[in-house]
This record gives structure tokens, sequence and C-alpha cells, in this order.
């Protein structure tokens, strides 16, 4: 067998592989002889068709079986030869067989590329140190307070502020005749000031009372996120019914044994704080992975598409799964996964350098994962979900394929941490206040529903 190697680009080749005659006719005798003892032919006892008729009959249908043989047995070989750590088979040329010659075809396929050295050690990087302050916590309480709100009618009775709770009925005309886009609506509740309307359309409310009618032109604005609105003047109608106010619980212990197993507001505010805590550490060694990616992936390399198209694949199911859980669907959002593709080929590209980045310095410092080192994972794993140790490793031994990429995952952290341990950290302060953690403590109220 002879093999050729055509250079495509540094992640793609082209093989080119011939198979001797003496093979291609070896297989196909085989194939004949296999054919001659089950053939049916009008006019012949079972195995006694000469090789001539069954050649007038099924030559078509053996010759594909021979070259589908012989390329599943010389493709590894071929493989073996050009000691080429391949990814993936894109396109198989494989041409009709001539019993006369050798045998021809072509396989197109991807590799790993292959990377330098990477120094790792000595790099320059900055912590920040972020600091829980309590009008974070503040902050968090009254979000918590927000769930727990109360709303009564307001007494004594007052015209309508910014911020009240209001149910009225309204609907909407244009040149006098109702609006099909804002049909007549009974009893809709609304915040005045967060309605969704136009800020117009709140600004009408302020000062009606309980009771009242009131006639006002609302001007959409050209980019309103309703197309059939957006750019529309319509006259509306509209009924003030009813006026509530929000009533917030107060802050005690009480308040804070709504949320879990917290007998004081201080346990409360004290998980509060943790949870917070570890948002921003979360943040701060996000920010010093930035920082380590932009320093080591400075020169641009080519990479397989093969691996592309696998982290698209995990970027559409992550999105799918984000979907379901709030019961939609990509269909239900006009979401295609080539609208996917277009969006997030950036980052799935990205991640794939990254990848590849890790995985060359665990090749080159030789990182292994120990027995103990998965078994406390296994542990955390078992803690998060609440599902015994030994479902957890069942889960992973029946899945070999999610059980290599945990494991994976694993080893790229420990490159991280030892780029991290080898690296000059400088710790600094926050910038600026904006951006900070709005994390939400994982609480459940009374009723056992997540906050």
């Amino acid at each position: 067998m002879q093999v050729k190697v055509e250079d495509v680009s540094d992640v793609k080749k082209k093989l080119h592989v011939e198979v001797p005659q003496d093979q291609v006719a070896t297989k196909l005798d085989e194939a004949y002889r296999e054919l001659k003892k089950n053939a049916k032919l009008k006019g012949y006892r079972p195995g006694k068709a000469p090789r001539s008729v069954l050649e007038r009959h099924f030559k078509k249908d053996v010759h594909a079986d021979v070259i589908n043989s012989l390329v599943q047995e010389s493709f590894p070989e071929a493989l073996k030869e050009t000691d080429l750590t391949v990814l993936e088979t894109t396109d198989l040329d494989a041409p009709e067989l001539d019993p006369e010659n050798s045998y021809k075809y072509a396989a197109t396929v991807e590799l790993k590329p292959e990377l330098s050295e990477v120094d790792f050690k000595g790099l320059k990087l900055k912590k920040t140190l972020y600091q829980v302050d309590e009008e974070e916590i503040d902050a968090q309480i009254d979000r918590l307070r927000q769930h727990l709100a109360g709303y009564e009618p307001v007494d004594p009775p007052r015209p309508a502020e910014n911020g009240d709770y209001s149910t009225i009925d309204y609907e909407g005309f244009k040149d006098g005749q109702p609006f099909e886009p804002t049909p007549f609506t009974e009893d809709s509740a609304i915040q005045i000031g967060s309605s969704g309307f136009p800020e117009q359309f709140d600004n009408a409310l302020i000062g009606m009372e309980p009771g009242e009618e009131k006639t006002f032109t609302v001007n959409f604005p050209e980019d309103y996120q309703d197309s059939d609105l957006a750019g529309q003047e319509v006259e509306f109608k509209v009924r003030l019914k009813e006026l509530r106010q929000q009533v917030l619980p107060p802050v005690d212990d009480d308040f804070a044994k709504n949320f879990g197993e917290f007998e004081t507001l201080e346990d409360l505010r004290a998980e509060i704080r943790k949870n917070l805590e570890e948002g921003y550490q979360n943040r701060a060694n996000q920010e010093l992975q930035e920082q380590i990616f932009e320093q080591l992936l400075t020169e641009d390399f080519e990479i397989p598409e093969v691996l592309v198209k696998h982290e698209m694949d995990e970027i559409v199911r992550d999105a799918e799964m984000k979907f379901s859980q709030n019961g939609l669907s990509m269909e239900q959002l006009g979401i295609t996964r080539q609208h996917m593709e277009q969006e997030y080929r950036g980052l799935a590209e990205q991640q794939v350098r990254r990848h590849l980045l890790l995985n060359k310095i665990i090749e080159q410092e030789q990182l292994e994962v120990s027995d103990e080192e998965m078994e406390a994972e296994y542990d955390k794993i078992a803690q998060a979900t609440g599902q015994p140790k030994e479902t957890v490793k069942s889960y992973y031994r029946q899945n070999p394929e999610k059980h290599d990429g945990f494991k994976h995952a694993l080893l790229e952290k420990q490159v991280i941490d030892l780029i991290i341990n080898h690296a000059e950290i400088e710790e600094v302060e926050p910038e600026t206040e904006t951006g900070r953690e709005e994390q939400s403590p994982d609480l459940k109220n009374e009723s056992g529903e997540n906050e």
C-alpha cells in the first residue's frame, strides 16, 4: 500500500491511498465466493452459478462492498504510516473499482494543531480585592422583602402617584376607531411608572382618582418593542378602578425565618454575605483567567472546524437548556441554529483556542487527575445535587464520554491553578463601584420555593 499526504492547511491534510491490485483481486475473489454460496438465480442450483453470471447480476453491489472493505482495512494502516493525530475524517473520495488495476482513493482529515511549548511561568496578573459592604447586603434584603410584599388599597383615598399599583380598564383608538393592537382590556394590573407603555401613558395616570375616566394621546417611539405599535399615535380611554400600595414586611427575626433554616436576621445576613463573597471570589478568579489567556494567546493559529462545531454544539445545548427552564424553546423564540452560529461563532473559536492551549500545558507538564481528586469531586457533586455519591459515580461509569469530559475539566482546572501559582500576582482595589455583584442568595421561602 502506498500513502501520500497532501497539505491542505496546518490542520487539514488529504491522504491519497493506493491499494495494490493483488489485494483488490483477492477481495473480489472472496466476495464472489461468498456470494456464490447463497445466490439464487433462475436456472442454477445454489453454489453452481459461474462467476461471469454473478458479475452480470451483482457486480455493482459486490464492487460497493469491496470498496467499503478495502477502505475500512487500509485507512487505519495509512494513518499509522503517516503518524497523524486525526480528529475527524471530513471527506472521502472513493471512486469506482477497476478490477484490473490498483484501487486509489483519497480522504481529507482534520488534525489537532501542533502548538509550541508554552512558557506560562512568571505571568504578571492583577487580582481585584472585592469586598462585600453592608449596603449590598441591605440591597439583597430589600429584594427579599419584595417577594413577601403585600398590597393594600390606598387609605385614605388620594390621587394616583408614581409607583402605585393600579387596576384599570383601557382601550386604544386610531382615527376614532378601535385599534386592533390595543383592544379593550379589563382589570389590567399595572404599576404606574413601570407599565411597559411609553412614559406618556404612565404620566397621564398620575393624578387620577379611583372611578375617574380619562382620554389622552400616546405617541409610541419608532423603536418600540411591539412592531404593530412602533411609530403609532394612539388615543387611549382609561378608567382607573383601584389604587393599591405596596406594604413591605418589617426586617426582623420573623422575616428571616421565611427563607430557610434561619433563626435570626443576623443568620440571614451572614448567609447573604457568604454568597456574595463567593460570587466576588468567582469574579476575581474569572478575571485572572481572562488575563492568563490574554497573555498566553498572543499569536493566532488555525483551528480545526470539527472542534469549532463541537463547541457550537455545547453553546446551543446550553441555550436550549436555559430556555427550557423557562418553558420556552428556540423554535418558539424564532431562533435557528444558523442564527446561533452567526452570533456565537467568535465565542466558539475563542473557546477552542483556550482549550487547545490548556491541553498543550497538560501534555507538557504531564498532569494527571488522582483517584483522591476524583473522589473529592464526586463528593462535591453529590452534596450539590443531593444525590448519593454512589449514584453520581454510577452515572459517570455508565457514560464514559461524560466521565472523560468531567475528568478533562479537572485537568484544565489544574492547569489554571498551576499558572496562578507560578504567577506574580498584584492585589488591587476595585477601580469603581459599578458592576458590583448582584448574586441573590440561594434561599427558600416558607413554601419551599426558590427566591
